[in-house]
C-alpha cells in the first residue's frame, strides 16, 4: 500500500511540474513589462498618485484656491490632513475708536471677517492611503495628487508635508523658468 501511495504522489508531483512549466512557457514568449530605469521611462506618469498638492489661484500662483471649508480634513479616513484657518485681523486703535463711536450713535458695526485662506495645510504622507476622498470632496478643486514619481525621504518626519510651502516653492520655480525663457 505504501509503494502505491508513493507512486501516486510522484505522478501528482510530475503533473504539477507540467502545469507550472506550461504557465512559464506561455509567458516566456510575451513582451517584457519591466521598464529598465533610467534607460527607459514609463509614459503613464500623469496617472500616478503622489503626495497632495494645492492648486494655485490663477491671479496669484503663490496662494491656493482653498476656501478652508474643511471638507478634505473632515472626510479623510486616515486623519492625514491638518488644516488651520487664518484668524481675523485685530482692529487697529483707530478702527476700535470708530466702532465705539458708531455704537454710541446706534449704528450696526460690521467686524472684519477672517480671510478664506489656510494658515497651515499639512499632509502627513505616512498616514495617507491615497484613497482620493479628499480630492473628490473638495468643492472648489483646490487639491490634487502630484505626479512627483521621484518623491523620496530618508526620515519619517520628512513625510509631514507643508503644502503651502510646497506651493510657494513651485511658484518660485515657475517664475525662474519663465525668466530664463524670456532671456533666451
Amino acid at each position: 500500500m505504501g509503494a502505491l501511495r508513493e507512486s501516486w504522489q510522484n505522478i501528482v508531483d510530475l503533473w504539477s511540474l507540467i502545469v507550472g512549466l506550461k504557465v512559464t512557457g506561455k509567458y516566456f514568449c510575451y513582451r517584457h513589462r519591466t521598464v529598465h530605469y533610467p534607460r527607459k521611462t514609463v509614459d503613464n506618469i500623469n496617472t500616478f498618485r503622489g503626495p497632495l498638492e494645492l492648486v494655485p489661484k490663477s491671479k496669484d500662483p503663490t496662494k491656493p484656491k482653498c476656501i478652508v471649508c474643511m471638507m478634505c480634513a473632515t472626510n479623510c479616513p486616515c486623519g492625514a490632513i491638518t488644516l488651520v484657518k487664518k484668524k481675523a485681523p485685530k482692529p487697529t486703535p483707530e478702527e476700535l475708536k470708530a466702532e465705539e463711536e458708531a455704537k454710541a450713535r446706534g449704528e450696526k458695526v460690521k467686524k472684519k471677517k477672517a480671510p478664506k485662506e489656510p494658515a497651515r495645510f499639512i499632509q502627513d504622507f505616512s498616514l495617507c492611503s491615497l484613497c482620493g476622498i479628499c480630492v473628490e470632496n473638495c468643492p472648489v478643486g483646490s487639491i490634487r495628487f502630484s505626479n512627483d514619481v521621484y518623491f523620496a525621504v530618508t526620515r519619517r518626519e520628512d513625510l509631514a508635508l507643508d503644502l503651502l510651502a510646497r506651493l510657494r516653492e513651485r511658484a518660485g520655480e515657475m517664475e525662474k523658468t519663465l525668466s530664463v525663457e524670456q532671456e533666451a
